[in-house]
């Protein structure tokens, strides 16, 4: 569908939204297709087209997996049962046992400094985790955001599972807001950092800088082969403050992030591209700026983790209280993004794919912006369509 009718629809869908929520259809046609590297597919295969989702899906809570977290960010799965949360306030890392909801402290990271938007974020698994155990996990330190990876051993007694943080990667700009945090493995097996800008809006243009930006990584910590700029960890930039990062079936990159007052964005993340910020905020129509896929009103967002199921983008909202569903063509949304568990369990932080049609959604209440409710805050399991 062309962005201008796209976009039509959606303005109309905003009329009827009292909160004003407002979102658009995606890359102008005569811009290339976003691809998570140089190396990964872009688009299907010859001939064969993609399906495209309903416009309309279906979210049912399963279960609660478990309850009584503080302040969770990130959450990964273990190949061999068992999920990683990370606990931004306290820096430690815990593993819950999926079927049970069972809590085991696997340790504190070292030099985690939390403060206003700071501390203990996103987590992830080495793409050689079966082999090297290594977690690797973005943080705040006293002096500057950062990217270690620590080997867990579970053999080990409890609250000493961790072993000593290796920095793969510092001198990523820290700010009381902005810090970013969110990081994944790609399908290239090369590690993916959305950063913040810091609370330095001049951070986001500054291709020397690392705010503001999603940097592209060897495991070790150096800038990945084939990255768009020569010598250069960065992958794209313009960003105000990226929070969910997720590849669909086709292995295309898909990131949120925070916008001002205006506008938060869902983008299509390609090579090299520059998403604006602070120049635009939202839909620009500038040839300068790649142009988000959908956008909301921050009372509608507030967006934080992103997870590819089932056709669709499933994207958390923190102070919107809600999971949004995109559903995609490709690149671009298919049709209006659509409104989940509204207030129903408050701030929601993380999403994770659990595989077919299930998510693994956290809550965001006790982290000094909600209104913890008893159980809080939980890991709830869902069913999607």
């Amino acid at each position: 569908m062309h962005r201008r009718a796209v976009t039509a629809v959606l303005a109309a869908s905003a009329l009827l939204l009292a909160a004003g929520c407002s979102s658009d259809g995606g890359g102008a046609p005569d811009r290339a297709s976003p691809s998570p590297s140089p190396t990964a597919a872009g688009s299907s295969p010859a001939g064969q087209a993609e399906p495209t989702p309903p416009a309309k899906g279906t979210v049912t809570v399963v279960r609660t997996v478990a309850e009584g977290l503080n302040s969770p960010w990130g959450l990964v799965p273990l190949p061999d049962g068992g999920l990683l949360v990370a606990s931004r306030d306290e820096g430690t890392i815990v593993k819950v046992d999926e079927k049970t909801g069972a809590k085991t402290e696997l340790g504190e990271v070292p030099g985690v400094s939390a403060d206003g938007e700071g501390g203990l974020l996103g987590i992830a698994l080495s793409p050689d985790y079966a082999s090297d155990r290594m977690v690797y996990a973005y943080f705040t330190s006293a002096s500057d955001n950062r990217v270690v990876r620590m080997l867990y051993d579970p053999k080990r007694p409890v609250g000493e599972q961790l072993g000593a943080p290796d920095t793969v990667f510092r001198g990523i700009p820290k700010g009381f807001v902005h810090n970013g945090g969110r990081i994944a493995f790609g399908p290239d097996r090369m590690l993916y950092v959305g950063t913040g800008e810091s609370g330095d809006k001049g951070l986001s243009q500054d291709k020397e800088s690392t705010g503001g930006k999603i940097l592209r990584l060897t495991p070790e910590g150096e800038p990945a082969p084939g990255n768009p700029f020569p010598d250069s960890p960065v992958y794209s930039y313009g960003h105000r403050n990226v929070q969910g990062l997720a590849w669909d079936a086709e292995q295309r990159l898909f990131a949120s992030e925070f916008g001002q007052d205006t506008w938060d964005e869902l983008n299509a993340i390609a090579p090299g591209a520059n998403y604006g910020w602070p120049e635009a905020e939202g839909e620009a129509s500038d040839a300068r700026y790649r142009d988000p896929i959908a956008q909301w009103g921050p009372d509608e967002a507030s967006p934080s983790g992103i997870a590819h199921a089932e056709g669709s983008i499933w994207m958390a909202g923190l102070r919107g209280k809600r999971l949004w569903r995109v559903p995609l063509k490709g690149t671009e949304a298919s049709a209006a993004p659509q409104a989940f568990l509204t207030g129903e369990y408050g701030r929601l932080r993380t999403v994770v794919a659990a595989g077919g049609d299930r998510l693994w959604v956290t809550t965001s209440n006790t982290d000094g912006r909600g209104a913890p409710q008893g159980g809080d805050d939980r890991i709830l399991e869902l069913r999607v369509s």
